[in-house]
């Protein structure tokens, strides 16, 4: 019988990776697009939507079956005519600006998109004042007995690097 070419650990490791890429394949929800165009924007549509279980996921990258769901229908909603707002606005109604990667400019958003300038300028203006106080005091001097001390050991240490030197 005649041998094969491929070794045991290289056989091994090709049947991992096809099991492998076969569990990635099985991942993709296949979708019946009408057009390039139509599948162009549901892509763009599912990227800026994020995913309710995962949270740090678009709808796009994520595995969760509301995800799924949720792609679905924004699906049935495309072909059922619905605008990219359309949608947006429907999904926010029902589960709130967080499903939104950028949620609109309102008072109840104020803390997302106004927090990190005022965070930022707090930390300046508690930086500035500190500088400033410590510009402020005076530069502390030693206590003479403390100061006595410190020439003394000063001058010790130069004796013995001349001595050294020498």
């Amino acid at each position: 019988m005649p041998e094969s070419r491929l070794s045991t650990p290289l056989r091994a490791v090709l049947l991992a990776a096809g099991l492998l890429l076969s569990s990635q394949v099985l991942a993709i929800d296949p979708q019946d697009f009408e057009s390039p165009a139509q599948e162009a924007r549901y892509w763009a549509l599912i990227e800026e939507l994020r995913c309710l279980v995962c949270q740090n996921q678009n709808l796009a990258d994520s595995d969760a079956t509301l995800a799924k769901d949720l792609r679905d229908q924004v699906l049935e909603m495309m072909v059922a005519g619905q605008s990219n707002e359309q949608i947006k606005s429907f999904l926010a109604d029902r589960y709130g600006d967080f499903v939104l990667y950028r949620p609109p400019v309102k008072p109840a958003t104020w803390g997302l998109w106004f927090g990190p300038l005022v965070l930022v300028l707090i930390g300046g203006i508690a930086l500035t004042f500190n500088l400033r106080r410590r510009r402020a005091l005076p530069a502390q001097v030693l206590a003479d007995p403390d100061q006595e001390e410190l020439d003394r050991e000063l001058a010790q240490l130069e004796a013995e690097r001349e001595g050294k030197e020498q």
